[in-house]
């Protein structure tokens, strides 16, 4: 596991339980007490946690949960990622029309689209520069307020922009898919756009690695049966697969 990925799933750690032990956390990722000590200086000087006698408290706001940067996500669980894009890319044809949303699997999705007359609803300016390459894609944005950390449009007014259009295909991540508990974003604006954007889509698909299964973030998104499919990637237990299907999702495993 690479020091950043540890690192943010440390503090994912500390968000969600609010407060854990240095032996904890040792024990979690297989490592020594004194490499936990030192992400956790790393993270308390970065001013994303508190770190307390013997571990690390959250500083979080209890209303919402931080966006890891978009940096620090684009390099986690990479492998499952592009797994996950490069089945999605085969549901794709000429003349859709689709949805990708922010989440750094859309963007991989986009770095695999073909350039083949197809057009593009986003709300990543990450997407709208990897398709900018692709001159017979047709790329279009939702504008509105422009989070640093996500490089993602968010707002009433890229709310109202999804209002104007009709897509056959959205294409969606999310930060948590519970199999009762439906999915989840990290807080209240990014959830408010997925729900929009599922509404504006004949199909939805989730793109999600094994990791998020299991998980519930701070904002409530939508119910399992609202998404029609799942891609997940080859590490997937055959459980939760099924458990999804129960629920009426179809779903397909990454292959290479």
């Amino acid at each position: 596991m690479l020091v950043a990925e540890r690192q943010q799933r440390l503090l994912e750690m500390v968000n969600q339980r609010k407060s854990v032990r240095v032996t904890e956390l040792a024990k979690h990722f297989s490592v020594t007490d004194e490499t936990i000590r030192r992400d956790l200086e790393k993270l308390e000087k970065e001013k994303k946690l508190a770190r307390s006698h013997g571990g690390a408290v959250s500083i979080t706001p209890a209303h919402q949960e931080p966006e890891p940067p978009v940096q620090e996500r684009e390099v986690m669980y990479v492998e499952e990622k592009k797994e996950i894009a490069q089945e999605a890319v085969k549901h794709i044809v000429v003349a859709d029309k689709i949805l990708l949303d922010a989440s750094t699997t859309a963007w991989y999705v986009a770095k695999n689209l073909p350039n083949h007359s197809i057009t593009v609803l986003t709300n990543s300016l990450n997407v709208e520069l990897e398709l900018s390459r692709k001159d017979k894609v047709t790329v279009i944005s939702t504008g509105g307020t422009l989070l640093g950390r996500s490089l993602s449009y968010v707002g009433p007014l890229t709310e109202r922009a999804l209002d104007l259009f009709h897509v056959n295909k959205a294409f969606l991540s999310c930060k948590g898919l519970h199999m009762e508990r439906g999915i989840s974003e990290s807080n209240e604006q990014q959830a408010r756009v997925k729900q929009k954007m599922m509404e504006i889509a004949d199909m939805t698909y989730l793109l999600t690695d094994h990791h998020k299964f299991h998980q519930q973030a701070f904002a409530y998104v939508a119910p399992l049966e609202n998404i029609d499919r799942v891609i997940t990637d080859r590490q997937a237990a055959a459980i939760d697969m099924e458990h999804l299907q129960e629920k009426g999702v179809e779903v397909i495993k990454a292959m290479q």
